[in-house]
Order: structure tokens, then sequence, then C-alpha cells
């Protein structure tokens, strides 16, 4: 336990990148091997593998088929509808060669885009699978998001075909989607030749579109049966995109490539989380969200596993149940986040105790910062080692972490601990990006090349991935992760929130510009400014001010409060409920420096009851009076 093999293996994925490397791409199967392992000839865009020809449902589901064909692959519980059904290996490899073949017939070829709005049910694992069968590149859109916010992304990814159900379920109630998505498609100048649709009978009567709606079932049924050949594709070509926020207000839609990904989830499956083929996985993402791509389909697959494929909550039908699947499927590694168990810290222990966990190694959690009293609890009363560990839509696999599978290290309650290999991840001062000392906060950035799995750029825009993530300092080209860390003098790390105007809640990553132009889009709202104040469960909730064209229509308490309502309809029309601001406050100016720049610090600690900083440059000291009166006030 001293860590020194550990930190030896580290050294070597930084000092020999090219050897470590090739060693850890034999976990995966090549079609042909590649002409060099890395190419880093244009900084700092990194080719890895390059030449290699791969395949990422290959990797997933074909090469287990010999060993392991009937053993379960994919295990589909929904607690919304009752449903559970056991997908083998040869299963998922008929059920994915199905949708493929439906794709072809509706003319998706290698390099086309294909859109998922799905709920958590087993199709959707089912398209991003086929997608990477024909070498289709995919988009998953978190079901969560409204109309608005699905147009923007299928503006910027131009599907030719979109993959989605009549509804999905959250908390026992139906949540549509085809009229959101018709509404999106209304909005779009790039309008999808085909939307291929999947019938849960959960909305009668959802609206149909002929010719452009295709129903799954029936297409499904004229291609029973059907065999297509894997596409194989160089290392470096798109495997996905995915979106995430961004501080301009306009998402970025991360792209992944093939081999570099494949390699680095397989590795992380071996040397993170401890997973072998035959074992059981169970992470409680959802597939809108890297977690959901790389630890509920790819990862686990690639290891010749079992996936937890879950449609619920944390408390229903009880707060038992994740403990209960746990046990009545030997789950091994769980892999879930930090508001998550918050949840379930208000409820009775009795909960997860009276369930057999003998099963499971190691409990992962990531998304939010994981406070100290939250980690240390669901330890003792687990009884199992909970391994926090940070990572970005951007990177795909984690950053900071424990690897155990390497050399287990002793648990520092609150802290991701160590940097995981591959990347060369350093503590930057904002000021100068001169390393920072023990014990002093600075900004979590790695030293490029990017390890494999990582982004390889922005779809679409090099020039924004360049300037987004590798321009925070003028004189030295790092990655920025936009995330505040500390180290203490054992090497352990700390995550402190981040640098920019992204917030986190609950793990989703939300562009406060996103959510004001929401705000804004209100005809009453003249300006708006939105902060990530810290909250108890959901570490960060977003908090608007408002300045309103007329202040006399928020005049009385009961019309500010309707009008508050009204404001976040607006929001959940724009960006659905995720997006919502925990409060929205009315005040007759923001404060601006002189220059006319938002204060955004200064609100957010006021907000937190902090010092708002250095205020010399404050234009109007009456502006933030306002936001510490409207912030004390009790709700209306």
């Amino acid at each position: 336990m001293s860590g020194e093999k550990l930190r030896a293996f580290h050294r070597r994925s930084i000092e020999d990148r090219e050897g470590f490397w090739a060693e850890q791409a034999a976990l995966v199967d090549w079609q042909r091997p590649w002409d060099a392992v890395l190419d880093y000839s244009r900084p700092p865009f990194a080719r890895w593998f390059a030449g290699g020809l791969t395949n990422l449902c290959h990797n997933a589901v074909d090469r287990h088929l010999a060993a392991r064909r009937h053993q379960p692959a994919l295990v589909f519980v929904s607690t919304e509808t009752g449903a559970e059904k056991s997908y083998t290996y040869g299963e998922l490899h008929a059920e994915v060669n199905r949708v493929a073949a439906m794709m072809q017939s509706l003319g998706v070829t290698r390099g086309d885009r294909v859109l998922v709005y799905m709920p958590m049910i087993p199709e959707a694992a089912f398209a991003m699978l086929a997608c990477a069968r024909i070498g289709a590149i995919h988009s998953v859109v978190f079901g969560g998001f409204a109309a608005h916010s699905l147009a923007t992304r299928i503006d910027d990814a131009r599907p030719k075909l979109v993959v989605s159900a009549d509804a999905g379920m959250r908390a026992g109630k139906v949540v549509p989607y085809k009229h959101l998505l018709d509404e999106a498609i209304d909005l779009c100048a790039a309008k999808p030749a085909h939307v291929l649709l999947f019938d849960r009978g959960l909305d009668p009567g959802f609206p149909r579109c002929a010719p452009r709606d295709v129903d799954w079932q029936t297409l499904g049924a004229r291609h029973a049966g059907a065999a297509v050949p894997v596409e194989w594709l160089e290392s470096n070509e798109p495997s996905y995109i995915l979106y995430t926020s961004g501080t301009t207000g306009r998402p970025k839609g991360v792209q992944r490539d093939t081999g570099g990904y494949a390699v680095a989830l397989a590795a992380s499956m071996r040397h993170i989380y401890c997973g072998a083929a035959g074992d059981t996985m169970f992470t409680t993402s959802d597939i809108g969200w890297v977690v959901g791509h790389s630890y509920i389909v790819y990862g686990p697959l690639l290891a010749g596993m079992t996936t937890i494929f879950y449609e619920g909550t944390p408390i229903r039908p009880d707060p038992g149940i994740w403990w209960s699947l746990v046990e009545r499927h030997g789950v091994n590694v769980m892999f879930s986040a930090p508001t998550a168990i918050r949840v379930l810290k208000k409820q009775d222990p009795a909960f997860v105790t009276r369930h057999d966990l003998s099963s499971l190694r190691h409990l992962f959690l990531a998304g939010e910062p994981l406070d100290e009293p939250t980690h240390r609890w669901i330890s003792d009363l687990l009884g199992k080692p909970v391994i926090d560990h940070y990572w970005q839509t951007e990177t795909g696999w984690p950053m900071l972490t424990a690897m155990p599978g390497v050399e287990p290290t002793p648990v520092k309650f609150g802290s991701p601990a160590f940097p995981a290999y591959g990347y060369d991840l350093r503590l930057l001062r904002e000021s100068d990006a001169s390393e920072a000392g023990a014990d002093e906060k600075a900004v979590v950035a790695v030293v490029p090349p990017l390890p494999p799995g990582c982004l390889s750029t922005v779809w679409g825009d090099d020039e924004r991935f360049v300037k987004t993530y590798f321009s925070m300092f003028r004189d030295r080209q790092v990655y920025s992760s936009f995330d505040w860390g500390i180290r203490d003098a054992e090497g352990y790390h700390t995550i402190l929130g981040r640098t920019d105007d992204v917030i986190n809640v609950a793990g989703h990553r939300l562009g406060t510009r996103e959510i004001e132009e929401a705000v804004q889009a209100h005809a009453a709202v003249a300006e708006v400014a939105v902060v990530g104040v810290a909250d108890a469960l959901k570490g960060q909730m977003p908090l608007a001010f408002a300045v309103l064209k007329n202040p006399a229509v928020a005049a009385t308490p009961q019309a500010r409060a309707a009008l508050e309502k009204e404001v976040m309809a607006t929001v959940d029309g724009q960006l659905g409920a995720i997006g919502r601001p925990a409060r929205v406050h009315f005040v007759t100016l923001l404060p601006k420096t002189r220059s006319g720049k938002l204060l955004r610090r200064s609100i957010q600690a006021l907000a937190e009851g902090r010092d708002p900083g250095d205020l010399t440059t404050l234009e109007d000291p009456a502006a933030l009076d306002q936001i510490r009166a409207a912030t004390a006030a009790p709700r209306a």
C-alpha cells in the first residue's frame, strides 16, 4: 500500500507514452495494426494508433461470442414500468445487427450522423452499437432537454436519422418525447431525412409525420435475422459526438475517436474499475451523459461484463432498490454520483444493510465534488472501498482516481486521489501558469498530448477546440479543465469548483449563458445574470437575477411570485427542467464594473453569504445591496 508501484506506473505512462499505450492497445482487437502509436505532429491535436483499423461494436459484442455467447450482456430493469429483460451476448449481437440493417435501409452510411433521443431502454443501446457497427456517428441527447436545446444539437450535428421513442417515465410520470422532437425539428434548418420511433405504448395517439417517421417495430420485423458486417474504421475516425455546455451559450460537440477510446476504456476497466469478463457492473447514470456512454455501454461490454441498464430513481419503489439489484444480480462494480448518495443518506440505513452486498467489490462516485461526510457515511455503511474519482465529458474517462487494479492505496475521504496514468496533470497558478505548491489552490490542467480516449476536437470546429481548451494561459499551451483544485503533501487532490461560467448541478454541466438566454426569452425580462450557488444536495444550483423591462409588473409579492413561475416555465420550454433556476430574483440593476463587466463572482459570493471581494471598480453599490437583500429575503 506504499503507492510506489502506482507512481512508477504513472511515470512510465508519461515518459514512455508510446510503449505504455502500445501495451494497453493489446486489450482490444485490431483488424489492421497501427503505423504509429501517437502522431503529435500538429499540437494540440493528438492522433492515437494512427493507421490502425478497429471497430467499437466488434470489440464490445462480436469478439465475445465464442466464449460467452450465452452470458448476459445487458440486463434491463425499469422500476417505472415494471419491465425486466436480460439479453445474452448472442441476443445483443442479433439485436444490434437488426438495428444496423434498419439504419442502412433508411440510407445511413459510414460517417453519417444519427441523433439518439431516447429514454433508458435497451433499444437506445442497440442504436448506439448499431451506429458503431456501420461506422455512423451517434450523438445521444439527454431526454430531459427541451425542444430548443434539442434543435441546437440537431442543427450542429446535421443527422440523417433521429432515433426516438413515444415517451419515457420518471418518478411514476410519463414524459412525452415525440411532441418535443417534432417541435425541435420544426425549429431546425437541417431536417433529418427520417425519424425512427420506438413505441412503448406510454403515450397513445402521439403524432406521426408520414413519410418521415418510421415505426421501429414494423421495420424491425422486416430485418429479423439480419447479418451486417462490421465497418472497420481508422482509429481516428469519429465514433460519437456528445454535446456539453459552454460559456458562450452554444453547446460544444465533443468529438470522440474510435481506437483511442476503445483502448482507454478497456484499460480503465482493468486498472481502475477492476472489472473482468463475467463480472457485473451497475452504473446508475443515463446514456445522455458521458458516464452512460463509457460505463453503461462501451466500457463494461468491451471487458466482457454484464451491464445493468436501469430506468428509474434511487428511491422508487423504495430507497433500497439499487441495493436490491446489487444483491439479485451479483453486482461486482457499481458507479454512481454524490448527489444520489446524499439523497440516500436521508433514508433509513436499513434500506442498504438489509441486502446481501457480498458480491460488491467497489463503489465509484463521480459527477461533482464529493464532500467528506458523505464519502465517510457511505463507506462506513457499505464496509467496501468507495472511490471518488474526477473526470469530464471531454476526457471520456477518469483524470484523477485511485487505481486499485494497479495498486490499492488508502482512501482519503473527499479526495479523488491521484492523476490517472496517461495524464500529465498539473496544478497551475492562474496568474502565470507556474506550478502551485502543496495546499495551494490552482487550475487543474493537463500538459498535452491528451491521452487516448479524450476528445479529439470540437465537432466541425478545430479552432474552437484550441481556443476553448488550450488558450487559458498566454505563454503555455496546456489543456484547462476549468476547475480549481488543490493537492496535499501526500499527493492527494481535491476539486474545489469551476473557474468559468459553467455550473455543475448533480453532475450535469450547465452553462450560465444558456440559462440566461432561456430566462431572457420571457418577454418581461430585459437583462439577467445567472450564477451557480452551493447546494447541500446537488452540489450547485443556478440562481437567476433578472432586470425587468417594466418593474411595475412585479410590484407586489403576489405579482413577483406569479412572474417567477412564468419565467421558470419559459426556461423549462427552452432547456427543460434540468436548466430551471432554484429561484428567480427580480432587481432593478445588476452589479457591473464601470467598464460594463458583470461581477458574477461577487454575485455568487453574496448569494452564498461570503465576502464579495474587491469592489473598487463597481459602478453602483446599490446593485450589490439589491442582490444581498434578494438572497436574504424569504420566499413569498
